[in-house]
């Protein structure tokens, strides 16, 4: 196998533990945030991304609705996630255009790290789509009118493709990496030995193309 290949496995192993946990049958409490345009501002200010790790968010996500007072960390018991009734929620109901504004993917680290696996909108920012696959959670589309009539707990089927009976859809390859937890590296890694048979191929065919690896392994 190709040197970088067996370097990118390695890397991997080191990656285990910051993976996303396979998603394939989720049934939790929703809680409903019904509003179009909830922005990644919203789901997390920027002044609450102190670093640019995974790690430390939770805190902050929805910090300027979800306290009184944001600096103090005062909750405001009226916002949705402070009720008893959604203080446990794994499923986050929302409006259409959820994840717009900034691609900050922040927000799809805050929403993993408090406990979120699943958001269910009639429509997605597409960048912030792709970050919620990426981090372990759901991005289901369903109409607006389903949402709504949705009640707890909710059961998101990555198997059957099901909502509480209602059926959605997903891209192929984002079902995959929710099935069976994997980030866009892991994915690639999939095809690891193909690629390796392909790269070996193309040194013979090809040898003045890779002149600058043999020149960085000595």
């Amino acid at each position: 196998m190709p040197a970088a290949f067996a370097r990118a496995r390695r890397l991997l192993m080191l990656r285990v533990a910051v993976m996303p946990e396979p998603l394939r049958t989720l049934t939790a409490v929703a809680a409903p945030l019904l509003e179009d345009n909830i922005d990644t501002d919203i789901i997390i200010p920027s002044r609450e991304m102190r670093s640019t790790g995974k790690t430390g968010l939770a805190a902050g996500l929805f910090a300027n609705r979800r306290y009184r007072d944001a600096a103090a960390r005062i909750p405001n018991p009226d916002f949705v996630l402070n009720q008893p009734a959604f203080a446990d929620a794994q499923i986050l109901l929302a409006g259409t255009n959820v994840g717009c504004g900034s691609s900050r993917e922040h927000a799809a680290w805050a929403l993993a790290e408090y406990g979120f696996r699943a958001v269910i909108a009639p429509g997605f920012n597409p960048i912030f789509f792709g970050n919620c696959v990426r981090n372990g959670i759901a991005p289901v589309v369903l109409p607006r009118e389903t949402i709504a009539a949705l009640t707890n707990p909710v059961t998101v089927d990555l198997e059957a493709m099901l909502v509480n009976g209602h059926s959605f859809a997903l891209p192929d390859e984002a079902r995959l990496m929710l099935l069976e937890g994997l980030d866009p590296i892991a994915l690639t890694l999939k095809h690891a030995d193909a690629i390796a048979r392909w790269q070996s191929a193309d040194r013979l065919a090809r040898p003045w193309a890779w002149l600058c690896e043999r020149a960085t392994s000595r």
